[in-house]
């Protein structure tokens, strides 16, 4: 009998609650080798991530500094801004998250 394992999920902690979940379940802020730190609605940006579970999260990470943290980068008002409203106009990742 030839028993085979199924893979391992490799799992994403949200910075602001530390509620853990799969890649795909999680939201991901990601700052580019650039510098630029944008919604990554895809998951597969090159560069440094940091995961969000909703935009509760979201929030309440903004206002404790923790994705400047996660990133390793200061953000301004208007960059966190401009993430919220990238984040609100991807419905299709967002619809029935709650």
């Amino acid at each position: 009998m030839d028993q085979t394992t199924p893979a391992k999920k490799k799992q994403r902690t949200c910075v602001a609650c530390g509620a853990t979940d799969t890649k795909r379940a999680l939201l991901r802020i990601v700052r580019s080798p650039s510098g630029i730190v944008s919604f990554d609605p895809s998951g597969r940006a090159p560069g440094r991530g940091a995961y969000v579970c909703s935009a509760e999260c979201f929030a309440a990470a903004r206002k404790a500094g923790k994705l400047d943290r996660a990133l390793r980068t200061k953000l301004g008002e208007q960059d966190l801004e401009r993430i919220a409203g990238e984040m609100s106009r991807d419905t299709s990742r967002c619809v029935g998250r709650e």
